[in-house]
């Protein structure tokens, strides 16, 4: 994950920041799993805890105005959370990559949800700029 400085984070909007955290969930789960195959064990409870740290950053980051998706995601990060601790204490990898792969889904929808959302931003701005050059751009014709 890129080092945010502070002054970084206060420019990025709030479906930056949660792109940014779902890359930062994934990076430590990649790790941890890693320090789990090599018997890192500390390391990996200490990554694992920083995971459990994001997707719980996620949940209170819902919008429950939005409707049943945020219900579903909030099942989704308390499930994903509770494999976390699982894989932790079991030393499980299946499970963890299981949750790896939740991630992933999830990292990759909300992208192409910020990427549609970009390109509808452009269009009805060049919507606009079209509309406002048209009205405008009158020659004068004395």
């Amino acid at each position: 994950m890129d080092f945010l400085t502070k002054e970084l984070i206060y420019q990025k909007t709030p479906q930056q920041l949660t792109a940014f955290l779902y890359e930062a969930c994934i990076d430590h789960l990649k790790e941890a799993i890693v320090c789990i195959e090599t018997n890192k064990y500390p390391e990996a409870n200490s990554k694992l805890q920083k995971v459990n740290d994001i997707i719980e950053r996620l949940g209170v980051g819902l919008n429950y105005e939005a409707g049943i998706i945020a219900n579903q995601l909030d099942t989704l990060y308390n499930y994903m959370a509770n494999q976390v601790i699982m894989g932790n204490l079991k030393k499980d990898i299946p499970i963890l990559q299981e949750v790896l792969s939740i991630l992933d889904q999830l990292a990759s929808s909300w992208n192409e949800a910020m990427n549609m959302e970009n390109t509808d931003g452009q269009r009805e701005l060049y919507r606009k700029t079209n509309a406002y050059e048209k009205n405008v751009m009158v020659t004068n014709r004395d």
